[in-house]
């Protein structure tokens, strides 16, 4: 599949390791976003934050999810009911001997985790993010 932001591996990595060198990218962020890795579950910065804004993808800022669309799943990694419209591609994954959906951003194709049908009303849905695959950033005055 392709994506309106194309950059090869070497650019990706030169953009994220900047990222990192500025502490707005957690360790681990290309393969995360990348290669499909997971993060560790309650490891990642986001998990428990609970401030107003916005998250968006760490590659390319591409506005992923409102903040007040993020609840405490108990999982390990953020969560949210609601992904902004148009934002995210939904891939299905076989990988690990299961099937499970796969979110990536639709802009750069940048893994973000997956989603689930077990999430809060009104839709049901848990959209379970890696933290390295988001940055937040605060509302805007």
């Amino acid at each position: 599949m392709t994506y309106p932001i194309q950059k090869t591996d070497a650019e990706w990595r030169a953009l994220l390791a900047s990222k990192q060198a500025d502490q707005q990218a957690e360790p681990g962020v290309f393969d995360i976003t990348r290669r499909a890795h997971t993060e560790r579950p309650f490891t990642g910065r986001y998990e428990s934050v609970w401030a107003d804004g916005s998250y968006h993808c760490i590659c390319c800022g591409n506005h992923l999810f409102d903040a007040d669309t993020k609840f405490d799943a108990g999982c390990g990694w953020p969560s949210f009911s609601l992904a902004r419209p148009g934002a995210i591609t939904e891939v299905v994954d076989h990988s690990h001997g299961m099937r499970r959906v796969e979110t990536v951003c639709s802009q750069c194709g940048a893994h973000l985790g997956h989603v689930f049908d077990d999430g809060p009303q009104p839709t049901g849905l848990r959209y379970c993010m890696n933290s390295a695959s988001l940055e937040h950033q605060p509302p805007t005055p």
